[in-house]
């Protein structure tokens, strides 16, 4: 399996052992002793066993984490003490970041040196960024008029106070640094979790359940419980006695999701799919433009929620672009994400494969141009950078969320034309503009419809800076401070004095 490879020891030993749930402080089986393959989608061959959780395992794990929001010592901390936890938790994940990038690659399919670079680097810098709010959770005093008692006293105050037992499902694409996106806001505020990773790639949020226990967090705190959506998934965000569900996904799924949750009034976030454009006007430099475009749909196999998967280039440096691109995406290597000199690494399934080979043969047969890639190898599920042209705007190549590295290209003329494009679509999570014009960018900004707009880059993520979308493509935000109001209730206080 990886022989060719090294791992580091580590990695070895957890891959040798039984994979458990964590539960309630205890590692355990399912409920009904079941268990579940992971493939490793460079080879297509076995990884590891994990356990195939139950209705019955969520309901117990909702149950400790109830038990430690309300009555434990973690319900009892003091903000000082859960800022030094988070900042424990982030210098153990940087002590085992090579672990957790190997184990990431092994899962899903990217690169490790990406996953150590990109992926586990934002986790550490994204707990300790929400360690310091944890300090810093306040609230504001008011002084009240009540004209129908216009001789009483009154003291008036408002709180943030967190939200309770939290239930967390994420996505396979990055799933050690979207877990992380929910659990930070969580622990810092002072909430419980009930985490459920994606079905395909649950082994970073195990080995994250180790690190939170070495760290010292008391048990219930947080959990981890396996196994398929469609079972597991569906009770987390069912559950009565859950306060908030937080979910990163599709759009179709963050729906079944979002009405599940409404029966008990569970407070929701949905970070959900996306179709965001990429932007060029003609003063940009096209070996610039085309750089930046391929690494905002090539990055992470195009498997990104925000990919730059729409090209609208001005088209005067339409047909320059075009051939950039392609020489960009004839040059990637692929193959094996242990091997530091690939450049592209396997989709995370077969299911996955079928999925996007299915969106470039439709383009073939809607007449559309291949002017790269366009095909599938094996035995990994593999895709070849892919840019089609000739596409109509109303295409489901342009309108649908592919979800792998295929990039659908389209001139336009003039700045109105561009936003028109960029607009035309019932996502709004992201957009690129590539332009040195600040004055016409400036003016652009406003107009597009999407909760982050880059300019002269793509997909550049601060822990600071809040990220969700418009439309569908969700409700609420991850990261910066506006991700404390999802976590947490407002009380208003009023006293008479």
């Amino acid at each position: 399996m990886t022989d060719a490879y090294p791992l580091h020891p580590q990695t070895r030993e957890f891959l040798d052992r039984p994979c458990r749930m964590l539960i309630g402080g205890k590692w355990t089986v399912s409920e009904q002793g079941q268990t579940m393959a992971l493939l490793n989608p460079a080879t297509a061959t076995h990884l590891i066993d994990v356990p195939r959780g139950t209705p019955a395992d969520i309901d117990h794990a909702v149950r400790q984490a109830r038990r430690a929001f309300d009555d434990s010592s973690w319900s009892r901390m003091r903000p000082r003490e859960r800022q030094n936890l988070l900042l424990k938790l982030a210098d153990l994940l940087e002590r085992d970041a090579e672990v957790l990038a190997e184990l990431e690659c092994l899962n899903n399919g990217k690169s490790a040196q990406m996953a150590r670079a990109v992926d586990v680097q934002l986790c550490i810098d994204f707990f300790r960024y929400m360690a310091g709010w944890a300090t810093k959770i306040t609230g504001t005093t008011v002084n009240p008029s009540l004209p129908l008692m216009p001789d009483a006293q009154f003291h008036g105050y408002i709180a943030r106070e967190p939200v309770g037992v939290v239930g967390a499902i994420v996505a396979w694409n990055f799933p050690l640094l979207l877990a992380c996106w929910k659990i930070g806001p969580a622990l810092a505020t002072g909430c419980t979790v009930v985490l459920k990773p994606a079905d395909e790639t649950p082994l970073t949020a195990l080995k994250l359940g180790e690190l939170i226990q070495e760290a010292g967090y008391p048990d219930g705190v947080f959990n981890v419980v396996t196994g398929i959506g469609a079972e597991v998934g569906a009770a987390l965000s069912a559950h009565p006695d859950i306060d908030k569900v937080t979910f990163t996904g599709s759009t179709p799924v963050g729906k079944l999701i979002g009405k599940a949750a409404l029966d008990s009034m569970t407070r929701i976030t949905l970070e959900l799919g996306g179709k965001s454009p990429t932007i060029v006007l003609e003063d940009m430099d096209p070996m610039e433009a085309a750089v930046g475009a391929a690494n905002a749909i090539f990055f992470n196999q195009g498997q990104v929620c925000c990919a730059g998967s729409r090209l609208y280039v001005q088209r005067r440096h339409f047909d320059r672009v075009m051939a950039d691109i392609c020489s960009i995406a004839n040059g990637m290597k692929m193959g094996n994400g242990l091997d530091a000199s690939v450049d592209m690494g396997p989709l995370i399934s077969a299911k996955q494969q079928a999925r996007v080979q299915g969106y470039i043969d439709m383009g073939r047969e809607l007449g559309a141009t291949i002017a790269c890639g366009g095909t599938s190898s094996g035995p990994g599920y593999f895709v070849r950078p892919t840019l089609i042209t000739d596409v109509d705007q109303k295409c489901p190549l342009v309108q649908e969320e592919i979800f792998g590295p295929v990039l659908v290209a389209q001139p336009f003329d003039d700045i109105e034309d561009a936003i028109r494009l960029a607009n035309d679509s019932p996502f709004g999570l992201g957009a690129s503009i590539w332009s040195n014009n600040l004055s016409q960018v400036h003016r652009m900004i406003p107009r597009i419809r999407a909760g982050s707009v880059w300019v002269n880059c793509h997909t550049a993520l601060d822990p600071a800076l809040p990220f969700g979308g418009y439309k569908m493509s969700g409700i609420g935000r991850e990261m910066g401070e506006a991700a404390l109001e999802y976590y947490t209730e407002t009380k208003s206080v009023l006293i008479k004095v």
